[in-house]
């Protein structure tokens, strides 16, 4: 009987999300369950009192060890013990143990309750590695490639971004890792709770909980642009828009602002993670970043902290903490610590995207906001509710449905502000009136933890250099730390691709005997420095601008990237962002359109599907030969001049056989590179080799104009 005093409805009434989600929460319970009779068995088998009893009842002694031992190992037992034995390093011969089975299944219950209400997570790279591992055949199988992907160094980064899915991991591989904890210990230790949150946050690495990491805070000048857009006046959504001028870089901005009474106080805005970006200051596995949603000494918190003692903020001065996402949570988690609170006056802490339910400031006049969008998936419960407070307003408002990750966008919260609950603006706004007046001083930090080197290094630890662009500064080298790339290349007719290339110029194609070679790349760039999107070009390589030869695009490739003349110049582009493509053509002088596409090009099938093109690329590679790097030079146009642009990549590429791989159009598809692969005749023929490299990072450098 529901509270309102009506029976529930059928379960196909029900929110399936949230009945998945409760049941994937049981099996949970009863996998810590099983682990906890399967500790107490294994210790049983071991006592003392036990194993000295066979000399006296060698009998019943025996019986019972034996009937422990079938229970622990048996085809129908419990597994090995889950926690280290009491006479050290024992192992016990058996299968993998039950309880990491049935919490396998737990995690395909929360998959599966995470995409009945958002399918579009399914095209989320740590999900696909994440489904693709739990879809390995039978429940061993699936263990064997779930533990696999959490010793995998470059599943990571995809995993780290599974927020709605962070707590089954970590259980879940809290289990998989008791077993050789037991044998000898993996470098994991398991991290205290939080007081009003789960029972562990996950395992931390020893050195860090040991040693307290290597966090550090740097002052950083704003640009010219930036400078134009932080807000000179306090207020709710001017601090949201100074955490959107921040949010690309791991950046939090200190302010000094001038109350209605003449009093100054400080502000301290802090940005969550931008979805594809890199960041040096964030966790470098998804254990950490569960640790870092409850620990209050964590890398982010730490480096806040350096920032404030070095901006000079006076003890006992009054402070407001303005975050969104994993900002938020980080400065949610200062304000926790009674020794923050005993330094600073915090008066007030207020969230956008950010889960806040179950936490209680040190200092109880805090005044905590936590604003999230329904359709937001980052801002999961993480705890039992406070229950009501005076000086708490939570607001969590059904917003415009849409895909993630858009939803958790500090953007999409300033538009909702706005326009979807502006009693949320006013009310917020209404609680910082000491806040509300001109801002006297402004500094900018960028937060890092020097306990490990910066994301890519050391092949994408670049000196780099700001160019503006129609979407905002880019830094050039354009960098892109998680990537996957399949070139189709085809033979096709020389004269038909040389009508394709630039009128009045001299850019010719390069022959292979009588033909010309066609290349259709395909790019899924999940993290870059311009933000995750995917990239379909044609591209035909061409000879020497000055001195053409024949076949000199062979005798090219043994050269360095940077000595070649020849290169592959652009005939179209498609990318899914505005960014790239403002990139593409104002930088490297490449006709870019905009077309969403769905990638899948890390396996052995590939598939590449964009929806305004009528573009469909799938099929699975044959067997494969390791190759060279591919690194490239492309060429493209600006007004009368050709761009050269050198393209570095390190990855493992292999070189396949294309037969099984087809590309198919749709007879409505999309001009230009519809129109210019139907005149090269390969709509309707197989590429003769596939390059594939399903993972490897790169990076462009700006485009140099050539006066050709």
């Amino acid at each position: 009987m529901r509270a309102d005093g009506h029976a529930p409805g059928p379960p196909d009434e029900q929110d399936a999300g949230e009945l998945l989600r409760r049941c994937a929460q049981e099996v949970l319970d009863v996998a810590e369950g099983i682990r906890a009779v399967s500790a107490r068995t294994g210790a049983a088998l071991l006592d003392p009192r036990l194993t000295g009893s066979p000399d006296r009842r060698p009998r019943t002694a025996l019986a019972a060890r034996w009937a422990l031992l079938r229970a622990l190992t048996g085809g129908q037992g419990l597994g090995r013990p889950a926690v280290p034995l009491p006479k050290g390093p024992a192992r016990l011969p058996g299968r993998p143990g039950l309880p990491a089975w049935v919490a396998v299944g737990a995690l395909r219950l929360r998959v599966a309750a995470v995409l009945a209400g958002h399918p579009e997570f399914a095209r989320d790279p740590g999900m696909r590695r994440l489904t693709d591992a739990l879809a390995t055949g039978r429940d061993p199988a699936a263990v064997r490639s779930l533990r696999s992907l959490f010793r995998d160094p470059g599943a990571q980064r995809a995993l780290s971004g599974l927020i709605p899915l962070m707590a089954e991991l970590t259980a879940v591989r809290r289990l998989l890792e008791e077993d050789a904890r037991a044998g000898g210990g993996t470098g994991w230790a398991l991290a205290p709770g939080p007081p009003d949150g789960p029972p562990s946050a996950g395992p931390v690495p020893l050195t860090e909980a040991r040693d307290g990491g290597g966090a550090d805070a740097e002052a950083v000048d704003l640009t010219g642009r930036e400078r134009q857009t932080i807000a000179t006046e306090g207020s709710f959504l001017g601090f949201l828009r100074n955490i959107r001028a921040l949010s690309t870089d791991g950046r939090i901005l200190v302010q000094n602002v001038r109350g209605p009474d003449g009093v100054v106080r400080y502000v301290v805005q802090a940005p969550g993670t931008s979805p594809g970006r890199p960041r040096d200051d964030g966790p470098r596995d998804f254990a950490d970043a569960w640790h870092d949603l409850f620990a209050a000494d964590s890398p982010h918190t730490r480096s806040i902290r350096l920032a404030l003692a070095d901006y000079g903020i006076p003890r006992g001065a009054d402070l407001a903490l303005i975050g969104h996402g994993e900002g938020g949570t980080a400065l949610l988690n200062l304000a926790r610590d009674p020794d923050f609170c005993r330094a600073y006056q915090v008066t007030h802490v207020i969230t956008v995207g950010s889960p806040a339910a179950g936490r209680r400031t040190a200092d109880p006049r805090t005044w905590v906001a936590a604003i999230t969008d329904q359709h937001d998936m980052v801002p999961v419960p993480d705890g039992p509710d406070a229950g009501p407070h005076p000086n708490r307003y939570e607001l969590r408002y059904p917003g415009p449905a849409g895909p993630y990750p858009l939803r958790h966008t500090v953007r999409d919260y300033i538009e909702h502000l706005r326009s979807v609950v502006p009693q949320a603006r006013e009310i917020v706004d209404d609680a910082l009136t000491p806040y509300r007046g001109p801002v006297v001083r402004t500094r900018a930090y960028r937060l890092r933890d020097r306990a490990h080197p910066p994301e890519g290094h050391p092949f994408l630890t670049l000196p780099t250099a700001s160019v503006p662009t129609a979407t905002g500064p880019v830094d050039v080298p354009v960098r892109y730390y998680d990537s996957s790339a399949a070139h189709l290349c085809y033979l096709v007719d020389a004269d038909a691709a040389h009508g394709l290339l630039p009128a009045g110029t001299r850019t010719v194609p390069s022959r292979l005997g009588g033909r010309a070679l066609a290349v259709l790349s395909l790019y899924e760039h999940r993290c870059s420095t311009i933000g995750p999107y995917t990239e379909v070009a044609l591209t035909l390589p061409v000879a020497d601008l000055w001195r053409p030869r024949p076949y000199d695009i062979a005798a090219d490739l043994l050269r360095r990237a940077d000595l070649r003349r020849t290169g592959r110049h652009v005939l179209s582009l498609a990318v899914s962002s505005e960014e790239a493509r403002s990139v593409a053509r104002e930088i490297w002088g490449q006709p870019a359109t905009l077309s969403s596409a769905v990638a899948d090009l890390m396996g052995h099938h590939i598939r590449f599907a964009t929806m305004e093109i009528g573009l469909v690329v799938a099929g699975r590679l044959g067997p494969g030969v390791r190759c060279p790097e591919a690194d490239w030079v492309l060429y493209g146009r600006r007004d009368e001049s050709t761009v050269r642009t050198l393209v570095r990549a390190h990855g493992a590429p292999r070189l396949h056989a294309g037969a099984r791989v087809r590309l198919r159009l749709d007879t409505a598809a999309a001009e230009p590179m519809a129109g210019q692969l139907r005149r090269l005749g390969i709509d309707a023929a197989r590429p003769l080799l596939v390059l594939h490299n399903p993972r490897f990072t790169a990076h462009r450098s700006a485009g140099a104009v050539l006066p050709r």
